[in-house]
């Protein structure tokens, strides 16, 4: 991959560089050292990914981010100092289009990379989305367990996000009142370090609760459940969530695919899909069997989509009833499950 290096500080630039070093098949593009230089040096060489830091001077990483995807767009990760710290901004420049984030490496006495595996392995994660080794275009589900949609009083809005999901999960949440008559399950494309603070960072911005899943969690209906860690999440059984390691191939860990083939297996009211922003094709496949078994599917609209990719794959295979503005998501979700606001007393 020919990858990019942004960042103010000429140590933290050398420490990235030696990391990427330790992989003869990286190489380094071109180097900034502020957010408007990336801007310009991306419009006359794109490269295959960019290493982003957030705070620097002239321009800072969210708004590089966000003047990149909109004029050059390629992808992005997030590498800053201390990024839990600041996970708020972090969540920023994902909704502009990033794809991940990861600590800035540091270099030892010695001149070595200290802990190179995280950044390095967010780089072949990346590395096989653009080279477009990517899941297969559709899910195949074990016939015994094929069924229909049908009414029941539990209702489950299953939502699939990658780059720019952030924003855009906060969006549609914001729009969605206390009283919501389903229960929510969002698989967002994050390293599980982030999904604690993404989901207390959801969480203000909706009436909802907002919280990671755990182990033997039930969707109940107003409480919107995040995938959290480095495994899948899946229904175990009907009443059942919990996190599991297959399969272990595939580009993300948590996969929006994975955990809608368990609600089409386990979950037994109805269902809708959702499919927002984001790089790949994960989430095209289960979308289209969710249609495929009478169930409600909704993909985001390429005008409203930071990264056009998850739901213009899911769109080419027919996967999405409805192709929606961002906007209209949270309105269309409430109609479809005939929400009626209860008058305050």
């Amino acid at each position: 991959m020919r990858i990019a290096i942004v960042n103010d500080l000429r140590i933290a630039v050398e420490a990235i560089s030696r990391v990427l070093y330790l992989e003869p098949c990286h190489q380094v593009a071109w180097v900034a050292y502020d957010g408007a230089e990336a801007v310009a040096r991306c419009a006359r060489d794109k490269p295959d990914l960019i290493l982003m830091d957030l705070l620097m001077p002239e321009m800072d990483g969210i708004e590089a981010t966000r003047r990149i995807m909109a004029r050059t767009p390629c992808a992005i990760v997030v590498v800053t100092a201390s990024v839990n710290r600041g996970s708020s901004r972090v969540f920023e420049a994902m909704g502009a289009g990033a794809l991940d984030a990861v600590n800035t490496p540091v270099l030892g006495i010695a001149g070595e990379a200290h802990n190179p595996h995280g950044l390095l392995g967010k780089i072949n994660t990346i590395s096989r989305l653009v080279h477009g080794h990517r899941s297969p275009g559709r899910l195949i589900l074990n016939p015994a367990i094929r069924r229909v949609c049908r009414p029941c009083n539990s209702q489950l809005v299953a939502i699939g996000a990658s780059a720019g999901g952030p924003a855009a999960l906060a969006s549609i949440l914001a729009s969605l009142p206390e009283d919501f008559p389903a229960g929510l399950v969002v698989v967002q494309h994050v390293d599980g370090c982030f999904a604690e603070d993404l989901a207390r960072w959801l969480d203000r911005q909706t009436p909802l609760r907002v919280r990671v899943a755990c182990e033997g969690d039930c969707p109940r209906a107003g409480t919107v459940l995040l995938a959290g860690g480095e495994q899948h999440l899946v229904f175990a059984d009907p009443e059942r969530l919990q996190y599991t390691q297959i399969p272990a191939n595939g580009s993300y860990r948590p996969s929006i695919d994975v955990f809608m083939n368990s609600v089409l297996r386990h979950w037994q009211g109805d269902a809708i899909g959702v499919l927002l922003t984001g790089m790949g094709q994960d989430g095209a496949a289960g979308l289209k069997a969710f249609r495929e078994r009478g169930c409600p599917t909704i993909a985001q609209d390429e005008a409203t989509s930071v990264v056009y990719g998850m739901p213009k794959a899911a769109v080419e295979l027919d996967a999405a009833d409805e192709i929606l503005p961002l906007p209209e998501i949270g309105p269309y979700l409430l109609n479809s499950l005939n929400y009626r606001r209860h008058p305050h007393v």
